[in-house]
């Protein structure tokens, strides 16, 4: 998730939360009727100020469920629809990830082949120069890249698309002698030991896919993934967006929700997308379905299934983790004590969730433009924990009429 330490401490501690714990999950006492769900996204949204909230239920690969609530533009009283557009912080990786794994399927790309040899620097640890940084190791959060707070901060920009290109940004992150360049850029473990999850890893990631495809991230996505998925309301950038189509984003605090500017992010493949709900469970689905939806086919089977196939195992797993608590796909991480899948964002005025079971037979998605502080967090697990029970009772009530 990328990291808005531009507002305050409590932001920090909030993302790391984020980033590990979550809602248990499992079955409540009885079925989750449409009015519970409602009832409960309706009392959440007033106790923490959110001003909007759009969701999606899907079972069997198919959307069985989606509304808004509240408003994506509160001063003009434009409702939140499943329709509306807004960021979504780093779910945004997945579609870095569903690019980098067209690239490997097409030949272009090795997950496993040292990345200096498709950039035009060279990215080591300088703790550990002769060990080589792999694809796969951005993808997973064990490349030993860290996110400096006193660089990365800046690349957040505040009123519009950040006018610094993200090639630049990461020549000097990762260039001796250049002006962002420190050793503090690594950590000091060998790459592939250790997950830390880094957004200028993904962002280098993001510039590696460009580089093999011959193309900016944002143009070969849209050619080869948003497009043929009918993903009409999906960009990467404001620019690309229609002012009035995208949802203004809130801070909530203190009992308020105060409006904040739009941004965009020097870092664009870290946590760049702007898309709607209806927009995105068009992605979902198609990487729960082996890579298809509604017969249009954006990877091969085999290649979302290395996407999404857990790459730590006993005998190969980072230091710090343990197996029954986390576990990553390429970009596609477990969540809840490895109970779900997919991947969340976190970003100021943004939080979102894009999460299924292990067997693929039920996800959910959520979008809100209000960002909480540390002591309303719950409240964002409270809805979770709503869509997700809403979606087990779905999936049963399917189940009994088949």
């Amino acid at each position: 998730m990328r990291m808005a330490r531009r507002w305050g401490v409590a932001v920090v501690t909030v993302l790391a939360l984020l980033c590990g714990q979550g809602v248990a999950g499992e079955p409540s006492s009885g079925p989750m009727t449409a009015e519970d769900l409602d009832r409960v996204i309706a009392q959440q949204m007033d106790e923490s100020s959110l001003v909007g909230v759009g969701a999606a239920i899907i079972v069997d690969k198919r959307v069985v469920w989606a509304k808004g609530y509240g408003f994506a533009d509160r001063d003009r009283a434009i409702p939140f629809t499943p329709d509306t557009v807004m960021n979504i912080g780093s779910i945004s990786k997945t579609v870095t990830g569903a690019a980098l794994m067209r690239a490997v399927q097409e030949g272009q790309l090795s997950l496993d082949t040292d990345i200096d040899a498709y950039l035009p620097f060279k990215v080591r640890n300088p703790a550990f120069p002769d060990v080589p940084i792999t694809l796969r190791q951005l993808a997973t959060h064990t490349s030993s890249i860290t996110d400096r707070w006193a660089v990365y901060a800046r690349t957040y920009h505040y009123g519009g698309d950040s006018p610094e290109p993200s090639p630049t940004f990461l020549a000097d992150y990762f260039t001796p002698a250049r002006k962002d360049y420190a050793p503090e850029n690594f950590l000091q473990v060998k790459p592939g030991t250790h997950r830390e999850y880094s957004n200028i890893g993904a962002a280098l990631a993001g510039y590696i896919v460009e580089r093999a495809v011959g193309e900016r991230l944002d143009r070969y996505t849209r050619d080869h993934i948003f497009e043929p998925l009918g993903m009409r309301n999906t960009a990467w950038f404001l620019a690309d967006i229609p002012a009035h189509r995208h949802a203004q984003l809130y801070v909530a605090q203190s009992g308020m929700a105060i409006p904040i500017p739009l941004y965009g992010g020097t870092t664009y493949p870290d946590g760049g997308v702007r898309t709607s709900v209806a927009d995105l469970s068009r992605f979902f689905i198609a990487l729960l379905n082996d890579g298809a939806y509604q017969g249009t086919r954006i990877l091969e089977p085999e290649t979302v299934a290395q996407m999404l196939r857990f790459q730590y195992t006993r005998d190969n797993k980072p230091d710090n983790v343990e197996l029954d608590q986390k576990n990553s796909g390429i970009f596609w991480s477990t969540k809840y004590n490895v109970t779900r899948i997919g991947h969340g964002g976190t970003d100021p005025g943004v939080k979102t969730e894009m999460l299924s079971d292990l067997n693929k037979d039920i996800g959910i998605i959520f979008f809100t433009n209000t960002s909480l502080d540390e002591q309303q967090f719950r409240d964002y697990e409270r809805i979770l924990d709503a869509l997700w029970q809403r979606a087990l009772t779905l999936k049963r009530e399917a189940a009994t009429r088949h």
